[in-house]
């Protein structure tokens, strides 16, 4: 009993402050070159966030263009 209520209060402990210092700690970890690449690269291999992404960067997408533009779109 005592071992779990232990166990218990060093997960907790550790979720609290990971929280706490979650972007020390996130920019701890990517001042890395490669793990900052490998985070990056796998981030972006979800469609959801990749699609984002284009669209903030780049604007609307290819499906929002009309299929014929006029000089009224230049």
């Amino acid at each position: 009993m005592s071992r779990m209520l232990t166990s218990i209060f060093m997960i907790g402990s550790l979720g609290y402050f990971g929280f706490r210092y979650r972007y020390r700690i996130i920019n701890l970890l990517l001042r890395s070159g490669w793990l900052r690449r490998v985070t990056v690269g796998s981030i972006m291999s979800f469609p959801g966030v990749k699609r984002k992404m284009m669209e903030s960067v780049f604007g609307r997408t290819a499906t929002d263009r009309p299929s014929i533009e006029g000089p009224s779109d230049w």
